[in-house]
């Protein structure tokens, strides 16, 4: 639909400039960092389009123009095409594994002559789109089970499509979505699932070859399943509340715990490897008979939770050596600290953390990093372009950015926030969300404190297909907020 000049005018009066600075200023640096990691002494001239730093400028050129165009666009338009867009993109990702280009075992980079695109990069834009439609129409509660699970279906299929593509870091990106879910009502309960999950699994793992003192057991075994039983009582605690019944529950628990305990000092062949699992078994069936007793629907999930923790924890080792890629488990070991291997797994990570502590304070200054000028960085323009910024600018550097970026999330969550339409609401913590997961993952794994994944940082990797990925996440949202004033859905 075409704009009249009095339109455009109240569009660019509407827009959210703070925000559009911001990201003007993200990719000025971001520009700058894929410089100082592409520079060539063999050829001195940053703005040579050949070269990586030329190509970027590009990028960067027709993500302004992108970004123009979706402002200029009638925002209507973004909820009409939603489904539709979602609908193309879900087919382009089933079809990609079939005509990509195998890069480093990947399948889900497809070659247009000169230029290779990422399909799964745009999806994520499709994928907020269509659940912010979805989401936001009036008879939409996640407190119906079935639209609950028609919006779960909607996040589920691009991240199978996206694996099948042997694309993980991608397709973990859309978990990011559950932080939506949560915005708009979703229990506490699922993240904190999440959370123990992700306990159980380290704790478990990183202590498994540690024995406890005077028991034939490992610290991993003890911790994790102490913690399944603590966590179990906390649910307790929170969702029923009756000092009463926790208090059963905790006595029943400690006495399980002694007779264990003595159990094992005069009668060695009774494990306390064995007798810590059945208390949380015998904390489950406590809170079944109860909840058939009380008609308490909440005792049955929480024992739902104790039992499927224990089941969790004892298929860790499965998960690990049978369904991880070989170097995906030694990437697991490495950053918890079960191997060091620094030639091989841990080679990047390590390399990364040497440019960043050489920068120091300060930094060493543009284009004097030694780190990633003899390119002992793999990858240093892309998935570990921060190690640029640490190396080159010190934590000076490595603080602005920072800074930067939680001005650019803080700022999406007072947009969203003032907005009018449930839609655009729930769009933009969809853009926040996925923000968000990139930062702390592409810079929590260049430093060393999580998994490398091989994702991209917003505006500073190197490449067209993140950038303008990125771009349409964060103009769309800009257009809708444009039209805040307007009747929208």
């Amino acid at each position: 639909m075409a704009l009249t000049q009095d339109n455009t005018t109240s569009i660019f009066r509407s827009i959210d400039w703070w925000t559009i600075l911001i990201y003007i200023v993200l990719l000025a640096m971001g520009w700058i960092s894929v410089v100082g990691a592409s520079y060539s002494f063999d050829n001195t001239d940053i703005l040579d389009f050949s070269a990586r730093s030329g190509k970027q400028l590009t990028w960067i050129g027709c993500s302004l123009v992108l970004g123009l165009i979706l402002l200029l666009t009638d925002d209507r338009l973004f909820d009409t095409l939603a489904n539709i867009i979602y609908v193309a993109m879900m087919a382009l990702l089933l079809v990609t594994p079939f005509i990509a280009t195998n890069i480093k075992g990947s399948y889900s980079w497809i070659s247009l002559g000169a230029v290779n695109i990422q399909p799964a990069e745009f999806a994520k834009c499709a994928t907020a789109l269509a659940l912010a439609g979805y989401m936001g129409s009036y008879n939409f509660t996640l407190e119906d089970r079935k639209k609950f699970l028609g919006a779960l279906t909607m996040v589920l299929i691009p991240i199978v499509l996206i694996f099948l593509q042997r694309e993980t870091g991608s397709a973990l990106v859309y978990l990011s979505f559950f932080l939506v879910f949560y915005r708009e009502g979703m229990s506490g309960s699922v993240l904190f699932v999440a959370f123990a999950a992700v306990v159980y699994f380290v704790v478990g793992l990183k202590f498994d070859n540690v024995s406890m003192p005077g028991l034939e057991t490992s610290v991993g075994t003890f911790a994790t399943i102490s913690l399944i039983w603590l966590f179990t009582l906390i649910l307790v605690r929170i969702y029923v509340g009756e000092y009463s019944r926790l208090g059963r529950l905790t006595l029943w628990g400690l006495l399980t715990i002694g007779c264990g305990y003595a159990l094992n000092c005069f009668m060695p062949q009774i494990k306390i490897s064995l007798i810590l699992p059945l208390l949380c078994v015998v904390t489950a069936i406590y809170l079944v008979v109860d909840a058939l007793r009380t008609h308490l629907n909440r005792l049955l999930l929480i024992a739902t939770f104790t039992i499927g923790s224990l089941a969790m924890f004892y298929s860790t080792d499965y998960v690990l050596n049978n369904v991880l890629q070989p170097h995906q488990q030694q990437r697991v070991k490495v950053l918890l600290g079960l191997e060091e291997d620094l030639a091989g797994a841990g080679y990047n990570v390590h390399q990364s953390e040497i440019a960043i502590g050489s920068g120091g304070f300060w930094g060493k200054g543009f284009l004097n990093g030694t780190q990633t000028k003899l390119k002992y960085v793999p990858e240093q323009d892309t998935d570990f372009i921060f190690c640029t910024v640490g190396e080159e600018h010190g934590f000076v550097g490595c603080t602005i950015v920072l800074l930067l970026f939680l001005a650019l999330i803080l700022r999406l969550i007072h947009v969203a926030e003032r907005q009018t339409s449930k839609t655009a609401r729930i769009y933009g913590y969809c853009v926040v969300s996925i923000f968000l997961f990139h930062i702390f993952i592409n810079i929590g794994m260049v430093m060393g404190i999580t998994p490398v994944i091989g994702i991209p940082l917003p505006f500073f990797s190197y490449g067209g297909s993140s950038l303008w990925g990125f771009t349409l996440l964060l103009f769309i949202f800009l257009r809708m907020d444009a039209a805040r004033n307007k009747y929208r859905r």
